[in-house]
């Protein structure tokens, strides 16, 4: 008897310590660093609906590892050459089984070529309008000379860059990663020093929700989670109406002043205590990164509550501009509309691309084969746009 029941008790300490492990390598799992966040992966179990969509939209795509369908740039022969304005320079872009790569040429006789060749380590921009690439040199980052530009379907110079004349230190900033990453570990060497390890891909669900540890921890106890505490995670629905902009305004308000390390704000902070972003009521301000500020400057805006999240789903990707036309016609009739009398209902199909316009950046600007390329943004001045037609 007494041997079988030291069988049983060695039985149950074998189950409780491998359910131990379990455990352990759960709580693993979800909980990735000490500063309490997890990882999108944390995410999936219980919030599979907007995960589903979200994984798909531009955010979540803003930054990837590179491979044949992350990169929308040829590499075919012939459609791999980039030209410059100067006669003797030339970019080729070229895939093998080591990686994607970007290589300055010049010729320097007809029979003396020389070139600079770096590997494309990370893709920045999910392409909606174009794509620039990054390389590592040790932990710095830098851009790439060569960037894909959607519209032309073409690679372009990158921009920013002297046409024909090739560089490779351009660093990549932290403020500029804070808005097309998860997360990241800055190092002292330099001002664009990095853990590579460290570097979490595309915007995260806790850049707009914050630090989800806690939140996993207190759904995973029944007790916590039916004794009616506060959930720790950060609902930007809940949070007063700034706040919620805020999160927003982080990345689509300008790069502003830091006035704290990047990645120090959180959802449901102020963001003037970490970031100072100049605004001006009478000054001119780009459509590119700017949305913010712009929609700030909206009637539409100022006359309502509205916020971003009134138009913008932001776990599905929205690519059809007259889709938004429904959150118009919530305040306002089709038949007020000064075409209305010319277009007839046809007006109530297609309200964004007349008052809020695709409109050229001018601070965005590639030189190219000596041409000044620049993208088409959509204005977020909601407006009265005399030049749109639709």
């Amino acid at each position: 008897m007494l041997k079988l029941w030291n069988t049983l008790l060695l039985l149950l300490l074998l189950v409780l310590s491998r359910s131990l492990q379990s455990q352990q390598r759960l709580e693993t799992a979800y909980v990735s660093n000490s500063s309490g966040y997890v990882g999108d992966q944390a995410c999936l179990p219980c919030h599979q609906p907007e995960t589903s969509t979200y994984f798909e939209t531009a955010h979540h795509l803003t930054s990837r590892m590179p491979d044949q369908n992350s990169i929308l740039g040829k590499f075919s022969d012939g459609a791999n050459i980039l030209r410059t304005s100067s006669p003797t320079i030339y970019y080729q872009m070229t895939a093998n089984n080591d990686g994607y790569f970007e290589s300055a040429v010049e010729e320097v006789t007809p029979f003396q070529k020389v070139s600079h060749t770096e590997r494309i380590d990370i893709v920045f921009g999910s392409g909606r309008r174009g794509q620039t690439y990054l390389f590592w040199r040790g932990d710095q980052l830098l851009e790439l000379p060569v960037s894909y530009w959607t519209e032309l379907d073409d690679w372009i110079n990158s921009p920013g860059f002297p046409d024909g004349s090739p560089r490779f230190d351009k660093p990549v900033l932290p403020r500029c990663l804070e808005c097309h990453s998860g997360r990241f570990e800055a190092l002292p060497q330099s001002e664009n020093s990095y853990d590579p390890g460290s570097l979490v891909l595309g915007i995260t669900c806790e850049k707009c929700h914050g630090p989800g540890r806690e939140h996993v921890l207190f759904r995973g106890s029944k007790t916590a989670a039916s004794s009616g505490m506060r959930d720790p995670i950060v609902n930007p629905a809940l949070l007063p109406r700034d706040r919620q902009i805020d999160i927003c305004a982080l990345c689509h308000a300008g790069a502003g002043k830091p006035l704290a390390a990047a990645l120090s704000f959180t959802p449901g902070a102020a963001l003037e205590d970490y970031v100072h972003i100049p605004y001006r009521p009478d000054a001119a301000i780009d459509v590119h990164g700017n949305q913010t500020q712009l929609l700030a400057r909206s009637r539409c805006f100022q006359g309502s509550t509205m916020t971003c999240t009134t138009c913008h789903d932001v776990h599905r990707r929205q690519r059809d501009a007259a889709a938004f036309s429904p959150h118009c016609l919530s305040c306002h009739k089709a038949k007020d509309c000064t075409k209305f009398r010319k277009l007839g209902r046809a007006i109530a199909s297609n309200c964004v691309d007349c008052h809020m316009p695709l409109q050229e950046s001018e601070v965005l600007i590639s030189q190219t084969r000596g041409r000044k390329l620049k993208p088409r943004v959509r204005n977020h001045q909601i407006g009265v746009y005399p030049e749109a037609t639709q």
